[in-house]
This record gives structure tokens, C-alpha cells and sequence, in this order.
């Protein structure tokens, strides 16, 4: 508990610019810089985009309604801070305190939450006429009742108690955090990597988990919904076998068929494999491989050759393919939350004179890829989720993008 030595009070823009330019300076060691103390003020509705106030103390603070997509709020104090309906698209709250905090409709996808603290806590005021009271913030009629941080980073950040019922946490990254004991009823975790993830205790009734992450998952006594769980991802075998043949083997033959042009070799055929039990997929050869719905979950693929590969809905989730070549792969449905596919081709390959294959993205799922420097030219993205990614210099002439 905090004990504050006023209420809740105004700031005119005027007064809330000379603090943000005193915090600027603070922040760069400039002569006249002065950290920002922005405890109790209301700063409801407020337009704050962008904004830098890194290490401010912000406790108790009025933001519902504002304006704070793209701020960088690394290890502010927020200690019982109103967020209710923010826009907080993309903010960076990389350690910040956010104890206490009312996050009711904020809108927190592709937040960076890493290591921030989002426990109970409570805030005692000091009223004049009562004494200490304890600060709350009324839910308004209507409001809605769910923070949507859909694809938001929450690596190793701590949750616990009342998480607002219906919450969005789809696609979101809660690898190592500490949720044990938090009420997570009704909401949506769909996709998120829970990898690691303390939920001891952890109440998910009527929770949707589809596809979620759950490898060195802490479940202890935690309160789940098994009809609301499917396609989880756990631990990968330590060896995967076709038909008795290690895959290993499989996929040298697989390499011997590329390199001799079919006379050696045989193409593989791999519906439904997890290629996760080999150390790396770096570099490899697996051109025309048929691998619909594998799973390469997290694994390193920089630089590997897919061309003309046929993986619809495959799960490259967090995967680096940073230089691949995916030339006219077949990718519908396919997973790329998080992953990396800087300067990946993605193009049309050539298959002789005047035909050309499309790579095909329909309805793949980019939310945060880092798709920088990438070759998209005519590639297919007709309801592919772009949310969040990264397009900077990539190439995308004559895509078909569609919304």
C-alpha cells in the first residue's frame, strides 16, 4: 500500500509539455532536466503517442481514453495507474510497474511488456475529510470488460489475482511468466508460448487455449478447460520416426533426391511431422519438400532452401528463417507469429521459360514477423494477419495484399 499526500489532480497540456521536455533532457543528461512526476494527475484522454517518459513516476495516474500507442515506458512507475479504453498499440512498458493498475479495454497488442509487474496492489489517498481511503476506479456503465493484448510481449512478467475476465492474450509471448494464482476465466490465450510459465493455481475456467505453447509449463493444480485445448504444443519427441526411419534419414534422402535430380533419393512426404527433435534446420536442402502442417516451432532455419516446398498450415511460430528461400512455397493457413524472415526470399520462382510459381500467404498468420528486407513480389497475402509486422525495405511489387 502507498500512501499519497494529495488527491487527484489537473494538469493543463502547457504544464504536462514542460514536464515531457524536462523529462527529454533528464533522460540525455542535459543541463535543466528533471525526471517526471506525474503521481495523481489526470491526464484522461490525453494524446501522448510516441512519447519517451522511460523511469517516470506516474502513481496513481489518470490515463483512461489516452492516447499512448508507440510511448516508451520502460520501468515507469504506473503503481495503480487508470489505463481503462487507452490506445496502448505498441507501447514498450519493459519493466514497468504496473501493480494495481486498471487495464480494463485498454488495447495493448504488440505491447513489449517484458518483465513488467502487473500484481495486485492497492493505493491509499489521503483525504482531508475521511483520512486515508483507498483509491479505485469506478467501472463506468457499458465499458467493456477485457484488455485486449493480443501478440504482446509478457515474457517473464509477473500476473496475479483479478486479470480482467474475457482478457485477450492471443498470439501473446508469456514464456516464463509468473501467473500462478491469477484468475484468467473466459479469456483468450489462443497461440500464446507458455513455455516455461509458472500456473500454479492458475484459474482458466472457460478459457480458449487452442494451439497455446506449453513446453516446461508449470500446471500444479491449475484449473483447466480440456474442451477449450486443442492443438497444444508440448515437448517435442526426442526422436521422430516415418514409418521406422529416423527422420534424419528421411530428410539425407530427401537431400540426395535434390542433388541428383530424382535419380538417387526419394522426396519427402511428411504430413503432420514435428521436426522439432533435430538440433537445426539451418541451411538445409529440403527444396519440393511436402511437409503440410509441420511443425517447426521456434527452430533455427536460417538460410534453409523450401523452395516450391508445399508447408500449408505449417507452424514456423517464432522460427528464424532469417535468408530463407521460399520462393513459390505453399504457405496457406501457415503460422509466422514472431518470426524472423529478414531479407527471406518469397517471391515467384522460376520453373522454365515464362512460368513462374507464386508464393502463397492466404490467410497465413505475420502478427510481429520481422519480414524486413523480405522479397514478396507477387506473393499471395489475401487475409494473411500482417498485425504488427515488420515491412521495413521489403519488396512488394505487384503482391496481392488484400485488406
Amino acid at each position: 500500500m502507498i500512501q499519497a499526500s494529495k488527491l487527484v489532480q489537473s494538469m493543463d497540456f502547457a504544464e504536462l509539455k514542460k514536464a515531457i521536455d524536462a523529462h527529454g533532457r533528464y533522460l540525455t543528461g542535459k543541463s535543466g532536466g528533471r525526471r517526471a512526476v506525474l503521481n495523481h494527475v489526470d491526464l484522461s484522454h490525453c494524446a501522448l503517442q510516441g512519447v519517451d517518459l522511460t523511469e517516470a513516476e506516474m502513481t496513481g495516474v489518470l490515463l483512461n481514453g489516452a492516447i499512448l500507442s508507440g510511448a516508451r515506458l520502460d520501468r515507469v512507475v504506473m503503481f495503480g495507474a487508470d489505463l481503462r479504453d487507452a490506445d496502448m498499440r505498441g507501447v514498450s512498458l519493459v519493466k514497468a510497474d504496473l501493480r494495481g493498475a486498471c487495464l480494463r479495454g485498454a488495447n495493448l497488442a504488440g505491447a513489449d511488456l517484458t518483465e513488467c509487474d502487473l500484481r495486485e496492489g492497492l493505493i491509499a489517498l489521503l483525504d482531508a475529510d475521511t483520512g486515508f481511503r483507498i483509491l479505485r476506479h469506478d467501472k463506468k456503465a457499458g465499458e467493456l470488460s477485457y484488455a485486449l493484448l493480443t501478440g504482446a510481449n509478457l515474457e517473464r512478467a509477473q500476473v496475479s489475482g483479478q486479470v480482467p475476465c474475457s482478457a485477450d492474450f492471443r498470439d501473446a509471448d508469456l514464456s516464463g511468466a509468473s501467473l500462478s494464482g491469477a484468475r484468467l476465466c473466459n479469456a483468450v490465450l489462443d497461440g500464446a508460448d507458455l513455455t516455461n510459465a509458472q500456473l500454479f493455481h492458475t484459474d482458466f475456467a472457460g478459457a480458449s487455449m487452442k494451439r497455446t505453447v506449453m513446453v516446461g509449463t508449470n500446471l500444479a493444480d491449475a484449473l483447466l478447460d480440456p474442451g477449450h485445448m486443442d492443438e497444444v504444443l508440448k515437448a517435442p519427441p526426442t526422436v521422430f520416426y516415418i514409418d521406422d526411419v529416423p527422420l534424419s534419414e528421411v530428410l539425407a534422402s530427401h537431400k540426395r533426391w535434390c542433388d541428383t535430380d530424382g535419380a538417387d533419393g526419394e522426396a519427402a512426404k511428411l504430413e503432420d511431422v514435428d521436426f522439432r527433435s533435430l538440433a537445426s534446420l539451418a541451411g538445409r536442402q529440403l527444396t519440393a519438400i511436402s511437409a503440410p502442417r509441420g511443425i517447426f516451432f521456434g527452430m533455427k532455419m536460417k538460410g534453409a532452401q523450401l523452395q516450391g516446398s508445399d508447408l500449408t498450415g505449417a507452424d514456423f511460430r517464432g522460427a528464424d528463417l532469417e535468408g530463407a528461400d521460399l520462393r513459390g512455397a505453399r504457405l496457406a493457413d501457415a503460422q509466422f507469429v514472431r518470426a524472423n524472415l529478414r531479407g527471406a526470399k518469397l517471391g515467384p520462382l522460376m520453373i522454365g521459360e515464362g512460368r513462374v510459381l507464386r508464393t502463397d500467404l492466404t490467410r497465413a498468420s505475420l502478427r510481429g514477423a520481422d519480414l524486413t528486407g523480405a522479397d514478396l513480389r507477387h506473393a499471395r497475402l489475401l487475409e494473411s494477419d500482417r498485425t504488427g509486422a515488420k515491412l521495413e525495405g521489403a519488396k512488394l511489387a505487384q503482391a496481392e495484399m488484400g485488406r
